[in-house]
């Protein structure tokens, strides 16, 4: 039998907890890591909150730097792919080296989705993505800069959050109706929406910029015909996935590398994890989830996958957000009416719960981290529960 030989390329969340899993999972194979970075695979959260607001702020490994060395991994760190080639099962890096792989990872993550308008305004606009984007970015949140955030997704309202806590003015414009209007239900969307504007944040809603010009300051132009005056821009209006040598090879790719259940693409000795992969639902919908816990689950699905062992069950989604001093987590479904209450938001601390059928169906924690494995627990079980009990603080949650 040929040794087995795995090439995971990206160097994120997902590819570094690939190569974990896949290690923890028995694999003692030739195990390959190629990253155009020139950085160890770090933690992406931080970038729109400790790396811009510590003072001294360091980037955080998802693993630890002697890992790598002890289990054997190659890294490839500052590299390119210039080929990769499906029937003799190699690839190759722009300064010609050629590698073999048996089976093969695409975690390349994704890139800011671009706005050309914003674009043509030069090194004062901005995106986040990266480590050296956190950077640049640092330096232009100073006291008494202006800045104008085009998005008010989650990473936009973390940015707006850690630039008010700079000392910075900042406007935030979103096209929609509501802030963090993907992931959000109604009432932490207005719970949001009041917490930035009490700190100082102006938000313009159902409004697009129209046209942006730059001199000694740059001139934005919303579709309400005013003037924003800013140092800096920055924007945040979603993703596209780093899936070009995907589809240049003849996967099936759209805005994203197509993957069944076990993160096994069109071609069976190909995986994909992380924000690049595209999940077909049993209905024929394609899905993608943005988040750190998507990233660890899928790098556990598609080793379990690629090692011909069981895969771990589904538990309910969970992502969060630091804004500020709040802490919020979601958990579960997002969508719903009904929404219930427990707690004070104005007190800092409350649970939003999302019940169907008697059963809760997702939650969203205010400073309250400590629920979420219990509600975690109730979504889980899909059994009846009281809504008058989920909303009395003085019942134990886990006691339901």
């Amino acid at each position: 039998m040929s040794e087995q030989i795995i090439a995971i390329i990206g160097g994120g969340q997902a590819a570094a907890m690939a190569a974990a899993a896949l290690r923890q999972r028995g694999f003692r194979g030739t195990l390959h890591l190629f990253s155009d970075e020139m950085h160890l695979p770090y933690e992406r959260p931080p970038l729109s909150k400790a790396m811009l607001l510590d003072e001294n702020p360091q980037l955080q490994p998802v693993l630890p730097a002697n890992w790598w060395q002890d289990n054997n991994v190659q890294l490839h760190l500052g590299v390119t792919i210039r080929q990769l080639d499906r029937v003799s099962h190699t690839l190759t890096l722009t300064d010609g080296q050629t590698y073999r792989w048996t089976q093969l990872l695409f975690a390349t993550g994704a890139a800011a989705r671009p706005l050309p308008l914003l674009d043509a305004l030069g090194e004062r606009c901005l995106t986040l993505r990266h480590a050296g984007d956190a950077e640049r970015l640092r330096q232009v949140l100073q006291p008494g800069k202006s800045l104008v955030i085009v998005g008010a997704g989650t990473i936009g309202l973390e940015l707006a959050a850690s630039a008010i806590q700079r000392g910075c003015q900042v406007t935030v414009v979103e096209q929609a109706a509501t802030v963090m209007g993907r992931n959000a239900p109604p009432p932490v969307r207005d719970y949001l929406l009041a917490r930035h504007q009490q700190a100082g944040v102006r938000v313009l809603l159902n409004c697009a910029i129209e046209h942006a010009l730059a001199g000694e300051r740059l001139l934005l132009t919303p579709q309400n015909g005013e003037t924003l005056s800013a140092d800096a821009v920055v924007y945040g209006i979603g993703i596209v996935a780093n899936d070009a040598l995907a589809r240049d090879v003849g996967l099936e790719t759209d805005n994203g590398i197509i993957v069944d259940s076990t993160c096994t693409t069109s071609d069976p000795a190909i995986f994909a994890a992380g924000d690049v992969a595209l999940v077909r639902q049993p209905d024929g919908a394609l899905r993608r989830v943005e988040s750190w816990e998507n990233a660890n689950l899928q790098a556990q699905t598609a080793a379990a996958s690629m090692l011909g062992q069981p895969l771990t069950a589904a538990a309910a989604g969970w992502f969060w957000t630091d804004q500020y001093r709040d802490n919020l987590q979601f958990v579960g479904d997002m969508q719903g009416d009904a929404w219930q209450l427990r707690g004070s938001p104005e007190q800092g601390k409350a649970i939003w719960f999302n019940l169907r059928d008697g059963a809760l169906a997702g939650a969203v924690t205010l400073n309250n981290g400590r629920e979420v494995r219990v509600l975690r627990k109730l979504i889980q079980s899909s059994r009846p529960v009281s809504a008058d009990a989920l909303c009395d603080e003085t019942v134990a949650l886990k006691s339901l």
